[in-house]
């Protein structure tokens, strides 16, 4: 996890909205904000983790940012900058036509996450592998045989592998594979949107440590989407907190496992079993109440029904992101009184 200072893809204000329609003559009755004004930077050959609850928006991010979701739901609404620095040039990927958008497709690329479903039961591992190549990256039969040949190597997996179909391998051994696809066109960002939640716990470890391997071997930059809080301290160099597609704290990974500012990164945290029972636990408190609705999403801060520390004011404006140490970015005014807080309210 070596990270540059140079800036590889930068969001601003990214907002995704899903129209709902019902009636007889199916008119919009509703909308839903899964995504609500996200702004964060990944670097090059750095690991950026985006933690949160199920439902908080973490892959609609993912595929917001490779522009996907307008091809799996053409009436999404994305707004903002997705920018990708290119050769000296910030490209805005967001509206980008499809043909527009396929010169840049070989530098960013996605694993999925589930195994099972992400690869075609129809396909062998080398048409899986190579087909990427045969889209992008053009070249000859032979270069791209070598080419498939190599990243199966890389991830662990032998060449007769290359001509066996998906369902003949194990949940890891897939991943490996979904892996080598990402892998083969030589991009420089991976979108890895939980690429070991539907995996067996005995092989979960050996899947992070090969991603870590490769990232550094290949220079990669990575957005790890995950809602393991400890996973994500393992592998990434700075971790970004989403609740209810708001970003509530950004820092580094020392920062947020170690220091936790905003409550809600408390509470995760708090979360996170233990092997020693005796070992220091931050203090833990209770959440009030369920994650509301994407539907009727709280005023001011989305938070403040479920937060221990809420003050009146935090029920009217949403707090805004802001820098309270170098690296550490924080979306609460009272994260720096947070104990003192807590021990009034008890």
């Amino acid at each position: 996890m070596s990270a540059s200072s140079k800036p590889l893809l930068t969001v601003r204000g990214l907002k995704v909205t899903f129209p709902i329609y019902g009636g007889v003559l199916r008119h919009k009755i509703a909308e839903v904000r899964a995504v609500d004004g996200v702004s964060f930077e990944i670097r090059e050959r750095e690991t950026l983790g985006l933690v949160g609850e199920s439902g908080s928006g973490k892959t609609t991010i993912g595929r917001a940012l490779l522009n996907l979701l307008r091809y799996l739901s053409p009436e999404v609404q994305v707004e903002g900058e997705v920018l990708l620095h290119h050769d000296g040039r910030a490209i805005d990927l967001n509206g980008l036509s499809r043909r527009a958008l396929k010169p840049l497709r070989p530098e960013m690329q996605m694993i999925f996450q589930d195994p099972y479903s992400s690869l075609n039961p129809r396909m062998t591992v080398r048409e899986i592998i190579e087909r990427p190549l045969r889209l992008h990256a053009g070249g000859g039969r032979g270069e791209r045989e070598k080419r498939v040949f190599e990243i199966l190597e890389r991830v662990g997996l032998q060449p007769d592998a290359a001509v066996r179909f998906p369902h003949e391998f194990s949940g890891g051994q897939r991943q490996r594979i979904g892996i080598a696809r990402a892998l083969v066109t030589r991009p420089r960002l991976i979108i890895a949107d939980e690429p070991v939640s539907a995996l067996d716990v005995s092989v979960r470890a050996q899947v992070v440590n090969l991603m870590m391997e490769l990232q550094k071997d290949f220079g990669l930059a990575c957005l790890f989407i995950a809602h393991d809080l400890s996973v994500v301290h393992h592998v990434s160099d700075r971790i970004a907190v989403l609740y209810l597609g708001t970003v509530v704290e950004i820092g580094t990974a020392i920062q947020i496992y170690n220091e936790p500012r905003h409550p809600y990164t408390r509470a995760l945290l708090a979360a996170v079993p233990s092997a020693d029972p005796k070992s220091p636990r931050l203090r833990g408190f209770p959440l009030r109440g369920e994650i509301p609705s994407p539907l009727k999403k709280p005023s001011g801060c989305v938070f403040h029904p479920r937060c221990p520390i809420a003050q009146p004011a935090c029920s009217k404006e949403a707090p805004a992101l802001v820098e309270i140490e170098a690296g550490r970015q924080v979306a609460c005014p009272y994260a720096l009184e947070f104990e003192k807080l807590s021990a009034r309210r008890d």
